[in-house]
């Protein structure tokens, strides 16, 4: 019988600056039927790049015959050939290379584990504190009775595009607190497996796009042409105006590829930045985001903005904002998401396939400028995708008179006044 748990570790690093995804798997007891009861758990260190539905798939490689005799918080999707297990209870799971996957929210309670059952959606750190983390439970044993304990299985993967996992490392043990902090045990042994993350392993293209404009200039920048592809590309697919997307032919039982507006970007999202307005001591920007795939809602979704005057942020209205301070005293970097139940869910596209905000940033003096495109944001992430920028030399630039900035006084007052000194 498996041994619940239901305390909560506090062996992780409060922020993993290499940003990575963390497996950790720790022997929680050893029994006399050279069993084991281990708990997996999969931590999400990374800023603001979350996992999305469908979730994590985590599978391994047992070193020799193991099989997972029972399971909570979590559960193969394939039990494997267990016929060597006769006359007895068979395994929950036989195969070399398990694959596991979350429960769903609203499971059995006797099913569930401490900080299970999410769907495999795994929050960032800044976020949401209390979704970053996803653990489950295992009795293991040996398939055979050589009375051997179950090794320490290898070739990790999470089943996640972009997503790299190394060789496991022994670390020390893991603690865990109990009776609310007055006493703490810890793990028989620990074991990390690091998965990192590349966005060219996971995308061969961009995914999103931004556009720019000023009040300042009726020049609007689009997004640069064949930003995320190309529509006389092979295997791109988009929808014109008064076409239906293909929905009933897209599977079921894997992520659709992206069915999007034809453009001349070809990208399921594009952000647009509007230097909205000037004032004496402070200026305005909107931002608005649009979903313009057609088979897909981003849930959760976030907007990373490097910019050097978010240092000096006043008010965001509509959108949730965190300040990332990616580069120690520097807070040039900003993360936008939205309002939990109100925009947190960016819609398909459509008409409701938008989310904007507004905000309000201080002039530094000698440092503001509309100038030179300084207004304009250097760098956009999606959801931890870099997005496409415009080139320099397109941004919208300042009228030559820039009456605006430096009001000039007529010509006609400056008669006057050069003849009202005259006179005197």
């Amino acid at each position: 019988m498996m041994v619940s748990f239901s305390c909560n570790a506090d062996g992780y690093d409060p922020l993993d600056p290499n940003g990575n995804i963390t497996i950790r798997w720790d022997v929680l007891q050893e029994n006399d039927d050279t069993t084991q009861d281990v708990r997996i758990s999969i931590v999400n260190y990374q800023l603001f790049r979350h996992i999305e539905l469908p979730g994590w798939k985590l599978s391994w490689t047992w070193p020799g015959d193991e099989v997972i005799w029972t399971i909570l918080g979590a559960e193969a999707t394939e039990q494997g050939n267990c016929s060597a297990f006769k006359g007895r209870q068979l395994p929950h799971c036989c195969e070399k290379q398990p694959v596991i996957i979350d429960l769903l929210p609203g499971a059995p309670f006797n099913n569930q584990a401490a900080n299970c059952c999410k769907g495999g959606v795994l929050s960032s750190m800044n976020q949401d504190p209390g979704k970053f983390l996803a653990a489950f439970q295992m009795h293991v044993g040996s398939g055979s009775n050589n009375g051997s304990l179950p090794g320490i299985p290898g070739r990790f993967n999470l089943g996640l595009a972009g997503y790299t996992c190394g060789e496991p490392f022994q670390v020390p043990p893991t603690k865990f607190v109990e009776d609310q902090g007055r006493r703490r045990t810890q793990a028989f042994a620990t074991w990390n497996v690091t998965c990192s993350y590349s966005q060219f392993r996971s995308s061969s293209a961009p995914t999103c796009c931004v556009s720019l404009s000023a009040f300042y200039n009726e020049t609007i920048v689009p997004c640069p042409h064949c930003s995320c592809a190309c529509q006389t590309q092979a295997g791109s697919q988009c929808v014109k105006p008064g076409e239906l997307p293909p929905v009933l032919q897209l599977p079921h039982n894997e992520p659709p590829k992206p069915v999007v507006q034809c453009s001349n970007h070809m990208c399921p999202i594009r952000v647009h930045w509007h230097v909205k307005l000037s004032y004496k001591e402070y200026w305005r920007v909107k931002v608005t985001i649009t979903n313009l795939n057609y088979v897909k809602n981003y849930s959760e979704w976030n907007l990373v903005v490097l910019h050097p005057n978010l240092r000096s942020v006043t008010r965001v209205f509509s959108f949730n904002y965190k300040p990332l301070n990616i580069y120690g005293n520097i807070n040039d970097t900003g993360m936008f998401y939205g309002i939990q139940y109100y925009n947190d869910m960016l819609l398909q596209s459509g008409e409701n396939g938008n989310v904007q905000t507004e905000m309000l940033l201080h002039k530094d003096p000698g440092i503001f400028t509309f100038r030179e495109g300084w207004a304009f944001p250097r760098k956009i992430s999606f959801n931890g995708e870099d997005c496409v920028m415009p080139s320099p030399d397109d941004y919208p630039r300042l009228p030559n008179t820039a009456h605006f900035l430096h009001a000039k006084p007529p010509s006609s007052f400056i008669h006057l006044l050069l003849l009202l000194l005259l006179v005197v």
